[in-house]
């Protein structure tokens, strides 16, 4: 077996025990706040003091994440494709992992607050997991890549398509609360989305994708 291969077995095994992790954690503080369902006003309400502790997690998360990629990677490349490989298998099983845990979600387009950095992000279930498939996908290839002779790379315009499809992702999630701004913090705590913008986001995800086959490409006409 390659040892590229084994090492992909090893983060998704990292990553898929630390979405149990994460998981019970989740259900814990909503069942403390009420708030299993998470499509409700206030996500985390301050008066429960638990805010600053759940940005906190989120940030360490993400640390732990990019960790466990810069030990399996040797170079910026590989260890980049073994982070998102990392994150994409851990958001993937976090939701998988909730269902028995709390019976929610019942639908991939049941909504859920994803994010409270800076602002709280609002989306489908669907959403995250569809940009999850896509890190597992270019983050695989990414550490395939760099075991080649000649290792490949996406070109810079491809990387500021991506840019271009995170930025537009990040608004249609934060579409609501970014709306609700003006209003002060309260009035954006508040704030519960009616509908999800799906033209704008599959825009999104289809700039964020250009390096992923720009990658591919490059790696099946090098054969």
């Amino acid at each position: 077996m390659q040892t590229w291969f084994k090492r992909l077995l090893v983060v998704g095994l990292y990553a898929v025990s630390m979405a149990w992790v994460e998981s019970a954690v989740v259900v814990y503080l909503r069942v403390m706040i009420g708030r299993v369902v998470p499509y409700q006003a206030d996500p985390l309400p301050i008066s429960v003091g638990l805010g600053w502790i759940e940005v906190g997690r989120e940030v360490a998360t993400l640390l732990m994440l990019g960790t466990v990629g810069w030990l399996a990677g040797k170079t910026f490349r590989g260890r980049a494709g073994y982070a998102s490989v990392a994150f994409g298998i851990w958001d993937i099983f976090y939701y998988i992992f909730l269902i028995p845990m709390s019976g929610w979600p019942a639908s991939l387009l049941d909504w859920d607050v994803l994010f409270l950095i800076p602002l709280p992000w609002w989306g489908p279930v669907l959403a995250p997991v569809l940009i999850s498939l896509l890190l597992i996908l270019g983050g695989g290839l990414a550490a395939f890549s760099d075991t080649l002779p000649q290792p490949k790379w996406p070109h810079a315009w491809a990387w500021a398509l991506n840019l271009l499809g995170v930025g537009l992702a990040l608004y249609t999630f934060m579409e609501e609360a970014i709306h609700f701004l003006p209003a002060g913090e309260e009035a954006v705590r508040q704030a519960l989305p009616a509908a999800f913008n799906w033209p704008l986001f599959l825009l999104a995800l289809a700039l964020m994708a250009v390096p992923v086959v720009e990658m591919g490409w490059q790696m099946r006409n090098s054969h």
